[in-house]
């Protein structure tokens, strides 16, 4: 599993690495045997901490800070709304060229609704599907996958908000085997230097694949400024 958690940034005070689908952030959010904080922990030789979640299905860029003053200070970026998060999303349906979506949804399982906005951009148009890319301006619980969904264009792969006889579909026809979604790119101010940090997550094989014989083109997803 170590060769599963590549690190695309190596700080004083933070790494960043490409998490795969599949793999937990930390056992606190759930029971499995490995986990992406053991997996780090290992690669750096410390202790790391996690200073936000991705869920298990999404892969891509996902940050731990070296220690707890450096996780309390990059935790009070998030909050501040002043980390930028790309995602791509491959969608049912063809969503507009553009969406800014205001809709409230829970912080946190079983919490309160609270204000959630993230913009989207359609990237490619398919027949019945669409690329987007999403930008949360917000952190909520499964924020990306619930506004896409409220906006009525679900991310395929997705078993809680999306239909299982598409997914299915998707896997068997191809080789779409999990939630189509990837944490692309994450971007903020280091709190220690105020150097802009700018780390991609390249899209992984079991993603990057199956949306080529989907026919999405490579150009589509390309990192844009």
């Amino acid at each position: 599993m170590n060769a599963g958690i590549e690190i695309l940034l190596e700080a004083p005070r933070f790494v960043v690495v490409a998490k795969p689908s599949g793999l937990l952030v930390h056992r606190g959010w759930g029971d499995d045997p490995v986990t992406a904080l053991e997996l780090v922990r290992d690669r750096v030789g410390r202790w790391v901490y996690p200073v936000h979640r991705l869920d298990r299905a999404t892969s891509g860029a996902l940050l731990f800070a070296l220690d707890p003053e450096a996780a309390r200070a990059l935790h009070d970026r998030f909050e501040a709304g002043e980390v930028q998060k790309r995602y791509l999303a491959l969608v049912r349906g063809v969503p507009p060229e553009e969406a800014l979506i205001d809709h409230a949804i829970p912080r946190r399982e079983g919490g309160p609704r609270v204000p959630a906005v993230t913009e989207v951009r359609r990237l490619h148009a398919g027949d019945h599907l669409a690329l987007v890319e999403a930008r949360p301006r917000t952190g909520r619980l499964h924020q990306v996958r619930r506004h896409l969904k409220h906006i009525s264009h679900p991310v395929i792969g997705d078993a809680n908000y999306g239909k299982g006889a598409l997914n299915r579909l998707y896997r068997d026809q191809f080789g779409l085997a999990r939630l189509a979604l990837h944490a692309a790119e994450i971007a903020f101010l280091d709190p220690w230097t105020g150097a802009p940090v700018r780390v991609a997550a390249p899209l992984p094989d079991d993603l990057s694949a199956p949306l080529e014989r989907i026919g999405v083109p490579a150009a589509a997803w390309a990192l844009r400024e």
